[in-house]
């Protein structure tokens, strides 16, 4: 069994990164990804054995963690008291926001693969996921403190989904502009105030 050859996978992993930012997962070409690393398509077949093996290498332990610990906070605040839950939920939802753009500006390039270049991959739909699990909690949520009576007709599921969308999309356009990271967290904080504002705004509408 031949030996392989050391540094030759994180060479290949850099341009990866760079020709999948460049051209999307669709359009990136394994052969270009080979010969940028000083290698060949062979050497990747064998240690990715595809090119979405090879995209799933750069991207996957950071989606799943930044899951996991998304997963965390919402089952952490589900396991509050009624009380706490409504005396909380704006200050706690901003504190742990801050800790997951952290987690997101350590892992920088990758969330810019996630959110601009998985298309044609399973983490396609990656804001996506977020957005479903966001709702199912904050439902969850109106259910033990009994918001839900208080919401008019005007408050929709389909309503909500649009806001939730609207929210996680704009949590990522620092990502898309490249925003530094102090920055950042005063731009997501400014922003999850003014969607929990809109929230309790629509929410007491009448349709």
């Amino acid at each position: 069994m031949r030996k392989r050859v050391e540094g030759v996978r994180e060479r290949i992993l850099e341009c990866a990164v760079r020709e999948f930012l460049e051209k999307g997962y669709t359009d990136a070409s394994l052969r270009t990804i080979a010969e940028q690393a000083g290698t060949s398509t062979n050497s990747i077949y064998v240690r990715f054995h595809d090119k979405e093996g090879l995209f799933c290498a750069i991207v996957e332990p950071v989606a799943q963690e930044f899951s996991a610990r998304f997963m965390t906070v919402q089952e952490t605040f589900h396991s509050f008291e009624k009380e706490r839950q409504q005396e909380e939920m704006g200050e706690y939802s901003s504190n742990e926001m801050m800790k997951l753009i952290d987690y997101i500006y350590d892992h920088f390039e990758a969330f810019r693969l996630l959110l601009d270049a998985s298309y044609g991959t399973k983490f396609q739909n990656f804001v996506g996921s977020l957005v479903a699990v966001e709702e199912e909690y904050t439902y969850k949520w109106m259910e033990v403190t009994g918001y839900e009576p208080e919401i008019s007709s005007a408050m929709t599921k389909e309503l909500y989904h649009m806001v939730v969308t609207s929210y996680f999309e704009g949590i990522f356009e620092v990502i898309r502009h490249d925003i530094s990271r102090e920055d950042a967290k005063k731009y997501v904080g400014m922003l999850g105030k003014y969607h929990h504002a809109g929230f309790k705004a629509i929410a007491k509408e009448e349709p």
